[in-house]
């Protein structure tokens, strides 16, 4: 499409001849801007994204209950309920994997540290440490203890490739940061970035909003969009050329994540799995965390507000809630499932519709900022793919080792840096114990630096025997 006449025809036959209403008054770099715009948006897919978000807002929310099961016992495993021995065996088969290269990391990184008061991109958000080092820095790190650790145990020069999916807005300083901190001791060449897409914001009545006389209003197409960026952005293709066979994917937000666990990752190679979620077990029944587990005879995460309180609060005959596998945004995919899903089921995806207020020009020009919704953002998630697995798994962890979200400024009450840096000095705290080593009494503030362990090894030749004073930060090499 270069002519004019034609792209307006095609607009007409979509209902969105209405972004051309400025044509006379634009420039010719603004002309050329909006139909770049027009151009890698795919407007018959994204009116057809429109069409079913309109169903999803005119159902009423049906309550899921009676087609509700647990995920079965055969495909979901435990950490603090599966034996030691079986525990190595998944960590050796984990890092065997990592050793020979078939492992890789995907990162959702595009959110931006609004909440927490900064405008960067939240992996660059200080938490108040004692090192002072970002999220960004803690989980590189920790995919360097663990190379450190593969090549140790099997002898092979271990490479671990990073994907990270930015937004538009997040991209530029992100790559930017990880310059000016040399990849964080990283090979650069195994740092990849790639941007999310952008979904076009919609009116009520299906009309695509425009943000300017000459751009259109988009957003991020959340978690889920990751499928269509990994193809689009021929992510898929370097997954392929370097080996990869299994990825753990997960959110940066969280500061206590196991980057590319080799436990979680062996007990899903071991299993045969071609998608897995890891969990924590549900605090107590009205905890706002989405439910994997059974619906129809299909996997997929069910949202508290879809069951009722009844069902919420069913228990087992040991005690322990029946719908208590709570998720947390941490994956496991088969390279060849990642293909499939961009390849054949993206355009399946559940679509999750939000009412906002979006920011419009109106008809004389004018951007206009409104005081209540006015239209609607859609967003695909991540853990949608579930249904589409031939052999998913479940691997449930400790909360306290392994999942401290952070999502909130201090003035909130959980999932803030205050809650972040406490979780993690209670972590240290617990490895540095288990290794032989005291504390003063008191408040103990402890940090282990990823490079000095991954999680809780060999800090035995170090701290066994010692009395420490708070605050503690053990270092590692050069650090």
């Amino acid at each position: 499409m270069t002519d004019i006449a034609e792209i307006k025809l095609f607009l007409e036959e979509h209902g969105q001849e209405h972004l051309l209403q400025f044509w006379d008054k634009l420039s010719k770099d603004d002309r050329d801007e909006l139909i770049q715009d027009i151009k890698e948006i795919n407007i018959p897919e994204v009116v057809s994204y429109f069409k079913r978000s309109s169903e999803i807002l005119n159902d009423d929310q049906e309550k899921l209950d009676d087609r509700l099961k647990p995920i079965p016992s055969s495909c979901y495993g435990s950490y603090s309920r599966t034996p030691a021995d079986l525990l190595a065996s998944y960590e050796e088969l984990g890092l065997k994997e990592i050793a020979e290269g078939r492992v890789g990391v995907l990162l959702q990184a595009g959110g931006q540290g609004t909440r927490l008061g900064s405008f960067d991109p939240k992996g660059m958000y200080d938490v108040g440490l004692p090192s002072h080092k970002s999220l960004y820095q803690i989980q590189a790190e920790r995919i360097r203890k663990l190379c450190e650790i593969a090549e140790k145990r099997f002898g092979n020069p271990c490479i671990i490739t990073w994907f990270i999916m930015t937004s538009e807005h997040t991209m530029a300083p992100t790559e930017e940061f990880f310059v000016k901190n040399n990849y964080f001791g990283l090979d650069k060449n195994n740092v990849i970035f790639f941007e999310q897409g952008l979904l076009p914001c919609f009116t009520f009545d299906g009309k695509i909003i425009l943000d300017k006389p000459h751009k259109i209003s988009l957003a991020p197409d959340g978690n889920g969009g990751i499928y269509r960026a990994l193809r689009d952005k021929q992510i898929l293709n370097i997954i392929d050329s370097r080996g990869i066979k299994y990825l753990h994917s997960h959110s940066v937000d969280n500061i206590l994540v196991k980057v590319a666990d080799p436990v979680f990752i062996g007990y899903c190679v071991k299993k045969g799995a071609d998608c897995a979620g890891k969990v924590v077990e549900k605090a107590f029944p009205a905890e706002p965390l989405g439910v994997v587990c059974s619906v129809d005879g299909k996997y997929q995460v069910v949202e508290y507000s879809e069951i009722t309180h009844k069902t919420a609060e069913m228990r087992n005959n040991d005690g322990r809630l029946t719908f208590s596998a709570g998720n947390i945004c941490n994956h496991f995919f088969t390279a060849d499932f990642l293909r499939k899903i961009a390849e054949k089921h993206e355009h399946e995806l559940k679509l999750h519709v939000a009412k906002k207020k979006i920011k419009y020009i109106d008809s004389e020009g004018k951007r206009c900022e409104p005081e209540k919704p006015n239209g609607i953002k859609i967003e695909k998630f991540i853990f949608d793919v579930f249904p589409f697995s031939k052999n998913l798994v479940v691997w449930e962890v400790n909360r306290e080792d392994e999942f401290s979200a952070l999502k909130n400024g201090d003035s909130a009450n959980k999932d803030n840096p205050t809650t972040a840096r406490k979780d993690v000095y209670s972590l240290h705290r617990r490895f540095i114990e288990a290794a032989g080593g005291k504390f003063e009494d008191g408040t103990v503030i402890c940090e282990i630096s990823p490079l000095v362990s991954y999680a809780g090894e060999g800090l035995e030749p170090i701290v066994s025997g010692k009395v420490f004073t708070s605050p503690l930060y053990l270092s590692g090499p050069n650090e």
